[in-house]
């Protein structure tokens, strides 16, 4: 297909199709979760997907501080905490990759993220509106 024009569902700005932003948006976590939302600000979707990539990985980031901090500050105790930091590390990548499969099989379309998208939803959805 050699047409000049793009797609339907293709954002001019950047290229990409939803799909591909919306995967791209949980790549690098809150980072491209951050890029994204201002790259695919023509697309409401792609704004969702990178609004809840901010802030699932944005709060196991916080989480992981804390408990690193905490753990190093209780000596023996702190063992506990490194546990703890590396159930959220799993439970993180575990939602990682759930997350870039869910928005390559619903083609880039809204979805909330699996096991977290309950409680991620409605801040990712106040955050996507945010940012015009």
């Amino acid at each position: 297909m050699t047409s000049s024009q793009y797609p339907a569902n293709q954002p001019q700005s950047t290229g990409l199709d939803k799909k591909t932003s919306a995967i791209l948006s949980y790549a690098l976590g809150w980072l491209t979760g951050i890029i994204f939302l201002f790259v695919g600000k023509n697309d409401p979707d792609v704004k969702f997907h990178a609004s809840q990539s901010i802030v699932f990985f944005g709060a196991v980031s916080v989480l992981n501080i804390v408990l690193s901090i905490v753990g190093s500050l209780l000596g023996a105790l702190g063992i506990i905490f490194s546990l703890a930091g590396l159930g959220v590390g799993v439970l993180s990548l575990v939602v990682w990759i759930m997350a870039m499969v869910q928005a390559n099989n619903t083609g880039g379309v809204r979805a909330p993220l699996p096991i977290v998208g309950k409680f991620t939803a409605p801040y990712a959805d106040q955050l996507a509106r945010s940012v015009n």
